[in-house]
């Protein structure tokens, strides 16, 4: 995945408004899409395999987190939303226990609200039983799961399964980096669609079926 060298360098130096200028600058108007998609992810991916490989240290990534997950506020706050629709499908996402990525489950949420979904995010490290409680309570047509690293493969498979058992049969969907570079598909047993990035996450959403129980008025 290519990346951009500079603004992987703002976040790293924790450099906000460098970071916007930079952003506004080099690339003018962007849409949620390119902004996502095409910029931050990549970004924040080189910044994971830097820490990963000891180049940079905890500290360093969690400032460029920091810095990243800033960006998105301000985008989000000043990049129009679609209008959102009288009955809405209802989306849930969270990240599995020992998760600590946070920031693309904010930009799914965001790709969700842009097609008329309502979204609920448990945000990172959250066991099992306790997003239960939250699902089944909320009943979503779709919950969507993070996992970055390898190592917690054994917990989302658990998940996974877990998830299946549900009565009102909703979607689920798996992402984030250790989706992008592993075949999870085939590690999972096809249980859960496998999004690997955000353009695949946008294209499934428009054909997605749901079934009435799972919207929200």
């Amino acid at each position: 995945m290519n990346y951009d060298e500079r603004l992987a360098e703002l976040l790293l130096l924790g450099d906000e408004s460098g970071v916007l200028d930079y952003l506004k600058d080099e690339y003018g108007p962007l849409d949620r899409h390119s902004l996502y998609n095409k910029l931050l992810t990549p970004a924040m991916y080189e910044v994971g395999k830097r820490w990963e490989s000891n180049q940079i240290s905890v500290a360093d990534e969690h400032l460029a987190t920091a810095i990243c997950d800033f960006v998105l506020s301000y985008y989000d706050n000043h990049l129009e939303t679609n209008p959102l629709a009288i009955e809405r499908k209802k989306a849930l996402l969270f990240g599995i226990e020992g998760e600590q990525h946070y920031l693309g489950l904010k930009m799914v949420a965001s790709v969700f609200r842009d097609q008329g979904w309502s979204v609920r995010n448990l945000g990172a490290d959250l066991p099992l039983e306790h997003a239960l409680h939250q699902i089944k309570t909320y009943k979503p047509a779709v919950i969507g799961l993070s996992a970055a690293l390898s190592y917690r493969l054994p917990k989302l498979k658990e998940a996974v399964a877990v998830l299946r058992t549900l009565e009102w049969q909703p979607q689920v969907v798996v992402g984030g980096r250790m989706a992008h570079e592993h075949d999870l598909k085939r590690l999972l047993h096809g249980q859960a669609y496998i999004v690997k990035d955000l353009d695949e996450l946008a294209e499934w959403l428009k054909g997605i079926q749901v079934s009435s129980d799972a919207t929200s008025l």
